[in-house]
């Protein structure tokens, strides 16, 4: 089964090509495909991305659900696998979710750890490793047939922010979702800009809004008020 691993991404020279580096490290079979899907970085992500073998595609519109889609569109794998920018892989990940769709799992992430020893992390890390949709996130990879994905109709663009926890509660509601038992290495830089309890707050507050049904554009911008970015 071939698996497309699609990008998202705005201004990630920082962290692109050595993302790209690990994915074809790591591919030890030929079996996937690298797109990269940008909305119109100022910076040298696109070059970037090209120089370390992706394909790299411009995105038609922003935003982070319209770019995942129009990558899903142009990819030819079997599996398609979304994967933030500044994520650390997995060394086994070809395999892994190659055999979680052969065992039955249309869909799945990883459990996350961060790239800090920070110990109020290590709990946010810990919590990943359970059913809830509030431990779940974009952050963690997320893996879903091309079958699966063309049966929801992809990501739903209206949701500027938590596109992810979305479509992962769509997906619940079709198929068997695999919590793979291994992780995957997320940027602390967003508590290492901001505190702890300020970035718990925040999403606190976003999720709150989400499941009020507050439209996503309010709920982008109450959580970037809320939050200091690089």
């Amino acid at each position: 089964m071939k698996v497309s691993v699609i990008i998202p991404t705005y201004n990630e020279a920082a962290s692109i090509a050595g993302l790209i580096q690990q994915l074809r490290h790591y591919d030890t079979t030929g079996a996937v495909e690298v797109l990269v899907v940008d909305a119109g970085s100022a910076d040298n992500t696109v070059e970037l991305a090209r120089l370390a073998g992706a394909t790299v595609l411009r995105a038609p519109k922003p935003g982070r659900a319209a770019q995942m889609n129009y990558g899903a569109r142009q990819a030819s794998g079997d599996i398609l696998y979304f994967v933030h920018a500044d994520v650390g892989i997995h060394p086994e990940y070809v395999t892994t979710i190659q055999q979680a769709v052969a065992q039955g799992y249309e869909a799945g992430c990883y459990r996350f750890r961060f790239d800090s020893k920070h110990p109020l992390l290590r709990l946010n890390s810990f919590g990943t490793r359970f059913r809830g949709i509030m431990s779940r996130g974009g952050d963690q990879t997320l893996f879903i047939t091309r079958d699966l994905f063309q049966r929801l109709q992809g990501f739903d663009e209206y949701y500027v922010i938590m596109e992810d926890f979305d479509i992962i509660q769509r997906i619940r509601r079709q198929a068997r979702f695999l919590i793979v038992p291994q992780d995957v290495v997320v940027s602390a830089r967003k508590y290492e800009t901001n505190s702890w309890l300020r970035v718990q707050v925040a999403n606190l507050t976003a999720f709150s809004l989400f499941f009020l049904r507050v439209a996503p554009s309010r709920i982008a911008s109450t959580y970037k008020a809320m939050l200091n970015y690089r």
